[in-house]
């Protein structure tokens, strides 16, 4: 009877695993080459290693021909999704829910203060000795419009309460009723977006929210509006942005960009306007702890055969989108 589990972390460096299953390191190696610690038909569960490129993630997939779960270690799943093809029928694809809200949130508040106060320019003046005030517009006593309004989404808000905002407007995949007021489902975006001063985007990739933020998008936001993305690099098209970033009329702060990572020479770099973190909303510290719980938590309910968390589709089964709430 196979029972490996392939942890990203080394087993003896997590407190708390369950007996009963072998567990096995594998990250994939610094370039992707590391040798499978076992045979991939033996694995049951399979942590996704984090950061590593998309064909590492995915190496050993084909050959897990006995899987049940895969754990990912990131909110999103469209790397996985992009593969179920070669996944057996049958596994759980769960994501990291729980693990990440922390640190985006964080970056999330930290790209938008950071581009309202024009600290980019602050500190290409340091480097240049130059001293150099300016008037910069406050977080406070604006309207902000979270797109994406799940685990992440509520996270940012927790952030920006005491910043004594005028607005806060929450949108989701579908319209529900929160402690903090409505969160309004995707069709009303339209309206809400010519009167918000910044637009934090939130939300999973899927196929509806893959460029949602297009041209009619952009041009519906408020003269001076700024867009915050630490979602995914293609929920933006980046033509469309460039386009209008160029006119001056909206700013950007960008964790994700599309394409990713952001080759040289590309004008996104150099846009008006725009600053770009390379995709580090998660990779904090606060990222291992928490991540560590989770697999612990997970592989208890899978050793006691109960319901596992953060379940975002079975492969093999009609119906599933792949939708990780937003």
């Amino acid at each position: 009877m196979t029972n490996d589990v392939w942890l990203p972390i080394p087993p003896e460096e997590i407190e708390g695993l369950p007996e009963g299953p072998d567990y096995l390191f594998w990250d994939g190696g610094e370039d992707g080459d590391q040798e499978f610690p076992g045979d991939p038909a033996d694995c049951v569960l399979y942590v996704v290693p984090y950061m590593k490129r998309h064909p590492v993630k995915t190496r050993p997939l084909e050959q897990m021909r006995n899987l049940q779960v895969i754990q990912t270690l990131t909110a999103g799943i469209d790397d996985m999704t992009a593969s179920l093809s070669s996944i057996v029928p049958g596994v759980r694809l769960c994501n990291a829910r729980g693990v990440h809200e922390a640190s985006t949130a964080e970056l999330a508040l930290a790209l938008t203060l950071a581009s309202l106060r024009g600290i980019p320019g602050f500190v290409r003046a340091q480097q240049q000795e130059h001293w150099q005030g300016d008037f910069h517009p406050a977080l406070a006593d604006r309207s902000v419009l979270i797109v994406g309004y799940g685990a992440i989404g509520s996270a940012i808000e927790d952030r920006l309460t005491p910043f004594e905002l005028a607005r806060v407007a929450r949108v989701a995949r579908s319209a529900r009723a929160t402690a903090r007021g409505p969160v309004h489902p995707l069709a009303e975006l339209p309206a809400l977006l010519p009167d918000m001063d910044v637009v934090i985007l939130s939300t999973p990739l899927n196929e509806d929210t893959r460029h949602l933020v297009d041209a009619e998008f952009l041009a519906r936001m408020k003269d001076g509006a700024l867009l915050v993305n630490v979602a995914r690099g293609p929920v933006v098209d980046t033509k469309a942005l460039l386009a209008e970033l160029e006119t001056g009329r909206i700013t950007a702060a960008l964790d994700v960009t599309d394409p990713e990572p952001l080759p040289q020479g590309h004008p996104l770099w150099h846009a008006p306007g725009v600053l770009i973190s390379p995709h580090v909303g998660g990779p904090t510290s606060a990222f291992l702890p928490r991540a560590k719980r989770l697999v612990v938590d997970q592989l208890g309910r899978f050793v006691n055969r109960q319901p596992l968390r953060n379940v975002i589709l079975t492969t093999g089964e009609t119906g599933k989108s792949g939708k990780s709430g937003n």
